[in-house]
C-alpha cells in the first residue's frame, strides 16, 4: 500500500511551469489521499484564469502514475483562497534564488 507521504514526495519532483519550485512548495496541494492504488489530489491555483491549470494537473498525473502501486490518479480542483503565505519556507527560499520575492 503506498503512504500519502510517499505521494506527496512525489509531488514535491512536480515544478510549477513558471518558477522553479515545486507544486507542495508553492502550496498548490491542499489534500493527498490514498484508497487502494488510487492516489486522490486536491489542488488549488494562484489565479482561477492561470494559464498553466491543465499542464500542472497532466504533471501531477504524470508522476502519480510513475509510483509504485498507484494505478489511477484523481484530481480535484478546489478554489481555496491562496496567498503568498502558503509558499513553504523551502519554497520562499528557492523564489528568493532566482529573484522572484
Amino acid at each position: 500500500m503506498v503512504a500519502t507521504e510517499e505521494v506527496r514526495g512525489a509531488l514535491e519532483e512536480v515544478l510549477d511551469p513558471e518558477y522553479p519550485i515545486s507544486v507542495v512548495d508553492l502550496g498548490l496541494i491542499r489534500g493527498i489521499e490514498v484508497e487502494g492504488r488510487v492516489a486522490k489530489v486536491k489542488l488549488t491555483y494562484t489565479c482561477m484564469g492561470c494559464p498553466a491549470m491543465d499542464m500542472i494537473q497532466d504533471d501531477v498525473r504524470e508522476r502519480l502514475l510513475e509510483v509504485e502501486g498507484i494505478d489511477e490518479v484523481e484530481i480535484e480542483v478546489v478554489w481555496d483562497l491562496w496567498s503568498r503565505r502558503d509558499i513553504t519556507e523551502k519554497g520562499r527560499r528557492k523564489l528568493r534564488e532566482v529573484g522572484v520575492v
